[in-house]
Parts: structure tokens; C-alpha cells; sequence
């Protein structure tokens, strides 16, 4: 179902507004001048990545760090002309602006509103036994209806997981300390591959003051809560103790790549999916979008040459990334998003570019040539959000052309009439990192939750032998992927066999498995639905095509933890 889309080749000389032009010789190359700043540069096809540092260098550049894999390098350069000096050079598809190098922040940071997709609120290996001893659920377990709803709480009295599934969480990190997190939780596999941005190049704070020197927090922390929030719904330990994931034995690895503001760049996002090839990771989830570019379009007459540029080489980038973690039996799980819009007819992008501070401006978006990444790449399944009545919400993306399944993401205006409405118990709870907790005011430093927190809904667990965690409820597809993202590390767990690689699945099987497994969800009647009610604008309104079997607002239907594991063996 998912349409496959052409994408811009890579040339020898560079594409300058739809048409190709010689390179500059070298007097009439542009001068270089502005302060120092990091731009991403990828290696042209068929080019060596040792080609593609000597034209980083030739252009006046300095060559900071290589992902051989992709052939996508970091390097530092000044500001202006670099871009067009070096796509001029053949060993080079095209260059980004990345981020500026080292202000000093003024005053304390203020994360980005919306997260990861911009409009939402070590373990020890052991060998699989034929039957699994089943695990029960948590304290808190109760509060989450997504977990029912998937089903994890049969599945897992058949296959609660296996500690040899690795899950990648692609994120802001990762709590490791958390009293759900860390019986799951792989240290020596987990990754930081981002380095805090305390301000943008025009003074607005981004991350804020570092908290660690170097600005690069260790593997196991998370400054923002989002990842942790989404590892605690994919495999928060059933033991006895808070909430418990849908897969509550698999294993967790953070492989952050946002920033503590929620940012996602180019370079960290395709290192960590490599990484996650070559490290032996089963599956990876991301709800996220990579910045500054909702969509990524290829001519957008209202870009500028470098910008059309810059956008030309984050599609090549992502995709080669995703196409080198599918050949290393990486299962992708990917947010569809929470732009309220239809992937095959996507509205006009006013968010774009979210970075830096105020470079936003309107953009008309041609579906042909413009990608949302990385749910618009290969191999990736798409993943939709419904709210406890099962309702589609009202921010999630739809449309044939990208959805897979859906899952439970929350949805707090679900209900509209009854109690339900407006409820924070309409949304999902997962894990929730003290610090985060204490940043935003709802958590006091004695380590309880304040009437502000209360109010969101925020709680805290004490253990008998004094251990504490902290939970809050969130909503978004980003909060649905990692209900899918369970149910996929439960395929794997299931059906994985041993081989040259480790033990694992193919990523073609296990999203064979969770679509045919999943529950089939008609469109409603009407197709069409507004949320005016619900206050939102006509802009929300969505309509559903396609058949019960497959249809854009639930793909092939809502990720069944239960079925998966007891009826997914014939299409493995």
C-alpha cells in the first residue's frame, strides 16, 4: 500500500533551482566569510568518503566527524560560501547547515513546546526456552488502557519478551536510572550521539546551560522526558513495581538523537540508525520528525538554491540510513505524525524551518516532491494514533499512502459529552525522569508532586526498599509508535531464530506479522469527521478512505500484542 516515490538522483554538478549548472572555477568561487559553524556534507554515489573530506578541506573547511556507512560527514566552516564551494566538487551529492558553534547562553532554556513532532503535549543475555515463564502486570497498570487495548497483558502470559531483543529508542535519551527502566535497561550498548546546543546562531536558547562539561550528557540520562516516556510504554520491567511496557522483558537501549529541546538534526539521527545496524539492534522506534524541515522538498519555489540543497541532501542522508539499518535487520517503527493532515495531500507548512529561531515562513507542498522524514523513507512502518474510544485523534496524521497500523497514542479531548472529556486518564502514562520533573515544576526538590503536577496528572511510586519513580500522562503519536514498537519487539522475541548475526528477525517478517495480525477498524460513518466540538478548527477535519481492511485512519488496524505472538507463526 505504501507508494514508492522517485527520488532526486544524485549529479556530478550541482542542481541549482531545477536546473543543472557547471561547476564555478575556482576564481569565481564565492569567498567565505561568518562565524564558525557545523555543516553536514554527503559523499555524491559511486564517491569515496576520502574524496568528499579532500573537497571538504579544498572549500576551506575542516572535517569534524565521518559516518563512513552513509558516507555523511560533520565539518566546520565558516558560515557563508561554503555550501557552494564545496557541492561544487563531484565527490559531493549536496551540504546542510547543521548548527553554529558555541554561544554562551543568556538565561535559562525553554524546551521546545511540541517535542518530537512539534503539536503535542544493561541487560544480561540468557537463552530462549520454548515456553516462557509468564509475567504479570504493575501497580499502575490499571491507568493504562493502552496496554489492554493492545493486548500485552495476554500476550505476555505467552511471550513476554526475550532479553536477546535489542529495542533502539532513537530519542532525547533515556532515565536508565528509573525504577521501570533500569532492570531492562542496556548500558554498555547505549549511545549519546548529540552534543547540547546552550543558544542558535541568533542569541534564542535552544538547550540551555550544559549540566555536564563538554556538553554531552552521559548515555543513560534524558533532559527533556520524551524518550523515557516512550521506553517505559515499549519495556518498563513487569516487576511488581509502577507501570509495565508491552514488552516487558525485551531489552532497552538509548540511542539518543534530540536534543534536550526536542530537536532532531541530520547527523545524529542517521548515526544512531547505523549504529543501531551495526550494534545488533532488533528494532528502532522514532517519533520524531528530523529538523529544521517538516518536509523536505526537492524544488520548493519558495526555498532558496542552498536551502532546496540542504533539503536534497537530509532525503539522501535518511534514506541511505534507513536502507543500511534494513540490510542489518533493523525493524523500523516511525511516527505518521501529529500535523492533523493527510500524508497524500499534506496541508500548507507554516513551521518550517523551526530552526533557527524565526526562519519560519509559509510553504505550499507538493506531495510528488516533498518527503516528511523519516516516515516517508524505505522500510519503515507508519504508525497513527486512536484515543481510548477508539476514535482517531485529533492530531494524528492519516492517509493510504503512508500508514501501516495504529495504536494508542491518547487522546485528552476524546469523549466529547461524557466524563471522559478533557481527562488526563484520556492519555497515556509511562515513565516520567525526576529531573525533567523538577525542571518543569512538577516535582519539588524534597521529591513530591506539587499541586501543579497533580493537576497533570503527574505521580510518583515508592518501592519497599525505598526505591521511587515518577510517572505523567503525554498524547501523540509518538506516545502510539512504541505500543507498535512492543508488539514488534514481541514478534521478534517469538519468531527470531539464531544466525551469523545474532539472533533476530527479518524486518520484512516482522512487519508482515504485526499488520497481519493486527485488528481490523472500519472508517467511521460519516467517513468525514470534524473535531468542532472538541474546539478544534475546520482544519482537523479528516476523511477516512479505504476499507475495513486497510484504510487511512487505522492501515491494516490497531497492533495486537496477543495475536501477534499466538497467530503471527504463518506469515513468518
Amino acid at each position: 500500500m505504501r507508494r514508492t516515490r522517485l527520488l532526486i538522483a544524485a549529479l556530478a554538478v550541482p542542481l541549482i533551482g531545477g536546473i543543472v549548472v557547471a561547476g564555478p572555477t575556482a576564481a569565481a568561487q564565492p569567498q567565505l566569510s561568518g562565524a564558525a559553524t557545523e555543516f553536514t556534507v554527503l559523499t555524491a554515489a559511486g564517491q569515496s568518503v576520502g574524496a568528499a573530506e579532500k573537497a571538504i578541506r579544498d572549500a576551506g573547511g575542516t572535517v569534524l566527524h565521518t559516518n563512513a556507512a552513509v558516507g555523511l560527514i560533520t565539518a566546520s566552516a565558516p558560515a557563508n560560501g561554503f555550501v557552494q564551494r564545496v557541492s561544487a566538487n563531484r565527490a559531493v551529492y549536496g551540504a546542510a547547515k547543521a548548527t553554529s558553534i558555541g554561544k554562551a547562553p543568556r538565561d535559562k532554556a525553554t524546551s521546545k513546546p511540541d517535542l518530537a513532532e512539534k503539536d503535542s503535549r544493561g541487560a544480561a543475555k540468557k537463552p530462549v526456552t520454548k515456553k516462557p515463564a509468564p509475567v504479570g502486570t504493575d501497580p499502575l497498570d490499571d491507568q493504562l488502557w493502552g496496554l489492554k487495548s493492545v493486548r500485552s497483558d495476554l500476550a505476555r502470559t505467552v511471550q513476554p519478551g526475550d532479553k536477546r531483543v535489542k529495542v533502539g529508542i532513537i530519542d532525547t535519551g533515556v532515565d536508565g536510572s528509573h525504577p521501570d527502566i533500569a532492570p531492562n535497561f542496556d548500558a554498555a550498548d547505549s549511545r549519546n550521539f548529540t552534543r547540547d546546543i546552550p543558544t542558535d546562531e541568533t542569541g534564542a536558547v535552544v538547550d540551555g546551560p550544559c549540566e555536564y562539561r563538554g556538553c554531552v550528557d552521559p548515555a543513560d540520562h534524558d533532559d527533556n522526558g520524551h524518550g523515557t516516556h516512550v521506553a517505559g510504554t515499549i519495556a518498563a520491567a513487569a516487576n511488581g513495581f509502577g507501570v509495565s511496557g508491552v514488552a516487558p522483558n525485551v531489552t532497552i537501549v538509548n540511542l539518543r538523537a534530540g536534543q534536550d529541546s526536542g530537536f532532531f538534526f541530520l547527523q545524529p539521527a542517521v548515526d544512531a540508525l547505523t549504529y543501531a545496524g551495526d550494534a545488533g539492534i532488533d528494532v528502532v522506534n522514532m517519533s520524531f520528525y528530523v529538523d529544521p524541515w517538516l518536509y523536505n522538498c526537492a524544488n520548493n519555489p519558495a526555498d532558496t538554491p542552498e536551502q532546496r540543497l540542504e533539503q536534497r541532501t537530509i532525503v539522501e542522508s535518511i534514506n541511505r540510513a534507513l536502507n543500511y539499518a534494513y540490510r542489518k535487520g533493523v525493524t523500523s517503527v516511525v511516527a505518521l505524525g501529529n500535523q492533523h493532515t493527510d500524508l497524500g495531500a499534506p496541508q500548507p507548512d507554516t513551521t518550517s524551518p523551526d530552526y533557527p529561531a524565526n526562519a519560519t515562513y509559509p510553504r505550499t507542498i507538493d506531495n510528488a516532491t516533498c518527503l516528511s522524514l523519516p516516515v516517508e523513507g524505505p522500510h519503515t512502518i507508519g504508525v497513527s494514533s486512536f484515543g481510548p474510544s477508539g476514535a482517531k485523534a485529533d492530531y494524528s496524521n492519516y492517509g493510504l499512502e503512508q500508514i501501516s497500523v495504529s495504536a494508542p497514542g491518547g487522546y485528552y479531548r476524546d469523549g466529547f459529552g461524557t466524563d471522559w472529556y478533557r481527562t488526563n486518564e484520556n492519555e497515556i502514562l509511562s515513565a516520567y525522569p525526576k529531573n525533567v520533573g523538577v525542571a518543569e515544576g512538577n516535582i519539588d526538590a524534597a521529591g513530591n508532586v506539587t499541586p501543579d503536577g497533580a493537576a497533570l496528572g503527574v505521580q510518583k511510586a515508592v518501592a519497599p526498599d525505598g526505591r521511587v519513580g515518577y510517572y505523567q500522562f503525554l498524547q501523540g503519536t509518538s506516545m502510539a509508535t512504541p505500543h507498535a514498537t512492543g508488539v514488534a519487539a514481541l514478534i521478534v522475541s517469538q519468531y527470531g531464530k539464531p544466525g551469523r548475526g545474532g539472533f533476530g528477525l527479518s524486518p520484512d517478517v516482522v512487519q508482515r506479522v504485526i499488520e497481519g495480525t493486527a485488528a481490523p477498524i472500519p472508517c467511521p460513518v460519516p467517513r468525514t469527521v470534524d473535531y468542532l466540538d472538541e474546539g478544534r478548527d475546520a482544519s482537523f477535519t479528516a476523511t477516512c478512505q479505504g476499507s475495513p481492511q486497510f484504510n487511512g485512519f487505522y492501515g491494516h488496524g490497531a497492533v495486537d500484542a496477543y495475536a501477534a505472538v499466538t497467530r503471527g507463526g504463518p506469515l513468518t
